[in-house]
């Protein structure tokens, strides 16, 4: 009997301690850097993408954490015609949901629910790379669901690596010099394991 119990204890701490960072009432504080660079041939200089959003959560339940990241985008194109050139930098917004799923010990997976949205500026690139003026406002709004890895080197910190999923945009550019606007809609599968997103949360 005595044994019985020592092996459930054991058990018990095992469990409290692949699921004490994502149990109710934990406070998760961290965010994720993206950026991905390609260089088209023939273009004058390549092109990029490149994100930062620090974000907070809280664990309404064990395993699920819902919260917001705030962040800045930035992309530009220099490869294609004249209308496909420019550099966009936007304001970014986004509440999510996540799920985690434990693997092990210190590596759980998990499942992102997350809102973009994302308010910017537009402006001209030239064919030798040289950003122009301002030429449109941006606005977007989309969801995404995105799935990831987490591994724990520490009880309060996990070290997690995503990429983009199933996506949905709404994307509008309003001209600056007539006023006009143009609206765009996307959906799809957007899993580029070329540019995941590292990410660093702190567990609280």
């Amino acid at each position: 009997m005595k044994k019985l119990l020592l092996s459930l204890v054991a058990v018990a701490g095992l469990f409290y301690s692949a699921n004490a960072q994502t149990e109710k009432g934990k406070i998760i504080l961290g965010g994720n850097v993206g950026f991905s660079s390609s260089k088209v041939e023939g273009a004058a200089k390549s092109d990029i993408d490149f994100s930062v959003v620090p974000s907070i959560g809280y664990f309404v339940g064990n395993n699920f954490a819902i919260g917001t990241g705030v962040g800045y985008t930035y992309s530009k194109t220099v490869s294609g015609g004249a209308l496909n050139r420019n550099q966009v930098g936007a304001f970014q917004v986004s509440p999510f949901g996540r799920y985690y799923v434990g693997l092990s010990d210190q590596f759980k997976f998990f499942g992102q629910l997350s809102v973009p949205m994302a308010f910017g500026t537009a402006k001209t690139v030239d064919a030798n790379g040289e950003t122009g003026a301002k030429y449109a406002s941006t606005t977007s709004i989309g969801v995404n669901v995105s799935p990831g890895f987490a591994f724990f080197p520490t009880k309060r910190i996990g070290i997690e690596v995503s990429v983009n999923g199933l996506g949905y945009a709404n994307n509008q550019i309003k001209e600056e010099a007539t006023g006009a606007k143009t609206t765009s809609n996307s959906f799809g599968l957007e899993a580029d394991t070329f540019a995941p997103k590292l990410g660093v949360q702190f567990h609280f």
